[in-house]
């Protein structure tokens, strides 16, 4: 073969090569396309169950407010509890004098000291301890777990001074929160239904919880009555009165979520006969077992209360609250990776569950670096998922969107739905027939509590812009959202203070 042969090999040679390495780039393309493809396919399909319109979201604050109806109606005549409170007295500021609080909802208490000056919004001073509670203990016997309390409480009252004792003919006054399901029998006292949060004292289970903690009292010498037997939402509606007159509800929207508000106690058909001169009753909603139709549910949602220790319960909570919005962004990423090999090999982190905290989640979903370090950062030190591609992180940023999206408006939606019970969302109430241009709407506040809604940015903005959105902005503008804090601990003292053996019982059954 000549030298013109072979430089024509050679040629045709680097073509083929030329042609293969294009085939093989053009191919990668190719798949990676596909691969991307199949996973905005589960962006999309994502999007569209996680769908609030304007239109649904009524449809939820109705189902809410029908579902309260319900509840008032008949025990178990909805998914909402609508449990009586027995407060049916809110601070309003003239509440004068040294209250204390007892705050016991997980594996530490607190007892708090405070003084209140007479005049709304006027807490002078307060003081709080807060003590881990011994692991035996929430395992033992009631005796010695309130024993134990009660030893605290005695410690932090004798390190008092400097004139802050009570007159010897006044007896001190405490607002107990007991974070756990009671049925509620006076404003002082209720039945323990049963144990979370680690305790299992079995022989607890059924009785009167005031009376234990009354008795350690007693035992010790303590001259201590308790005045209020509260949760953390009553307590922050109390804590909400106490500062605005015009506070109706009160939401808590963190780790878990609930709702209580001031209701008419004619309105209260399941206790009929029961008397307040205020005519009014703070209910328990225990809004987190809420269910509707209404509400977009997706398949992550699905699984993942199939794979919870309470399956078909707290269905409203699973999908609005901090405890679950990381774990939901995870089974969509996990979801994502067996799709497609966009996150590189697979991690086996990504199978644990509530690996991803919703902090973290809410951190990545708020990283407004260029580069969306802390997005990088939380997916390799977390999920161990290293070198993810810019595109992808955006991609990440668009999930916890698209769940945190929809977990703020349905959590206006639920709002919305009391305020329509109550005749406060411009409508007249739930079975008004008058039009929202004869209704004169009046000043409306509801305090809020928790993390989600006052630690994370975007979820707050959210939530106020579907409050105008379903209200319009003429209503919205009456209807303020208030921050509180410590409703379990100064709201708590709030209503020893309200309910003091001072002033006159007003709750009367016929």
């Amino acid at each position: 073969m000549g030298r013109r042969g072979v430089v024509a090999v050679a040629a045709v040679g680097v073509a083929v090569a030329a042609c293969v390495v294009a085939g093989v780039v053009v191919g990668k393309r190719v798949k990676s396309r596909r691969k991307w493809k199949r996973v905005m396919g589960v962006l999309r399909e994502l999007e569209e169950g996680c769908e609030t319109t304007v239109s649904r979201l009524r449809q939820v604050v109705d189902a809410m407010a029908v579902e309260m109806h319900a509840g008032l109606a008949s025990e178990g005549g909805s998914k909402l509890k609508m449990l009586l409170t027995f407060v049916d007295n809110l601070p309003t500021g003239s509440e004068k004098g040294i209250y204390y609080a007892l705050d016991l909802g997980g594996t530490n208490f607190r007892v708090l000291r405070v003084q209140l000056g007479g005049q709304r919004s006027s807490i002078l001073s307060s003081d709080v301890e807060r003590q881990p509670i011994p692991p035996e203990l929430m395992t033992g016997t009631s005796e010695d777990l309130f024993d134990f309390i009660a030893s605290a409480l005695q410690q932090f009252v004798e390190k008092e001074g400097n004139g802050s004792e009570p007159p010897p003919i006044r007896r001190r006054e405490l607002g107990f929160t007991f974070s756990f399901p009671v049925k509620q029998t006076s404003v002082s006292s209720g039945i323990l239904i049963k144990w979370t949060k680690g305790f299992a004292i079995e022989s607890m289970v059924g009785q009167e919880v005031t009376e234990s903690l009354q008795r350690a009292l007693d035992k010790r010498g303590l001259d201590m009555r308790v005045a209020a037997l509260v949760n953390d939402t009553v307590g922050t509606l109390a804590l909400g009165h106490y500062h605005d007159e015009d506070t109706v509800a009160a939401v808590i929207i963190g780790t878990g979520t609930n709702a209580c508000y001031l209701e008419r106690t004619d309105a209260i058909i399941k206790c009929q006969g029961l008397l307040t001169t205020s005519g009014g009753m703070v209910v328990n909603m225990e809004w987190g077992n809420f269910w509707s139709s209404h509400l977009p549910r997706t398949s992550y949602d699905i699984d993942l209360d199939a794979e919870s220790p309470n399956p078909n319960d707290q269905g409203f909570e699973k999908m609005i609250s901090g405890m679950y919005l990381g774990d939901i962004v995870r089974r969509v990423i996990l979801r994502m990776s067996e799709e497609s090999d966009i996150f590189g090999p697979a991690s086996s982190r990504l199978s644990m569950a509530f690996i991803l905290r919703t902090p973290l989640m809410a951190a990545m979903h708020e990283d407004d670096s260029p580069e969306l370090t802390e997005v990088a950062r939380i997916l390799n030190d977390v999920l161990e998922i290293p070198d993810v591609p810019l595109k992808v992180r955006k991609l990440i940023v668009k999930i916890c969107d698209v769940v945190t999206r929809r977990a703020a408006r349905l959590a206006a939606a639920g709002i919305v739905g009391i305020l329509k019970k109550i005749g406060r969302d411009g409508s007249g109430g739930i079975s008004s027939g008058r039009s929202r241009s004869d209704i004169r709407m009046r000043r409306t506040v509801v305090a809020i509590e928790g993390g989600l809604y006052s630690s994370y940015t975007l979820f707050r903005e959210y939530l106020h812009e579907a409050l105008t959105d379903i209200l319009g902005d003429d209503i919205a503008q009456h209807v303020i959202l208030m921050v509180t804090e410590d409703g379990s601990g100064i709201g708590a003292a709030l209503l020893a203070a309200s309910h003091s053996s001072y002033s006159v019982d007003t709750v009367q059954p016929l």
